[in-house]
């Protein structure tokens, strides 16, 4: 570890930070997986539920810097995609 005071403070800075964007990536793989389960179980008005909130999730990341925006705008298109191609 550091000896310079504001260097100890950095590395404690970014832990936190790579911490909290692990912990928002995270949760926004939970809510593709969940999407995704209602997919396979053929659940139409589940994986809608499931889509908005996965939505939610990924823009909210994307706000916060976790994501770019393409990536965020291909994650929410495939996974609306996979949901309409239920009918």
């Amino acid at each position: 570890m550091a000896n310079i005071k504001s260097a100890k403070k950095r590395v404690l800075v970014n832990q936190k930070k790579a911490d909290r964007n692990q912990m928002i990536k995270s949760a926004v793989k939970t809510e593709i997986k969940k999407v995704r389960a209602a997919i396979e179980a053929g659940n139409k008005d589940d994986a809608a539920k499931a889509l908005l909130s996965a939505t939610a999730a990924i823009d909210k990341a994307e706000s916060k810097g976790i994501f770019k925006k393409n990536t965020a705008s291909r994650k929410v298109s495939r996974l609306a995609l996979a949901v309409n191609k239920m009918a």
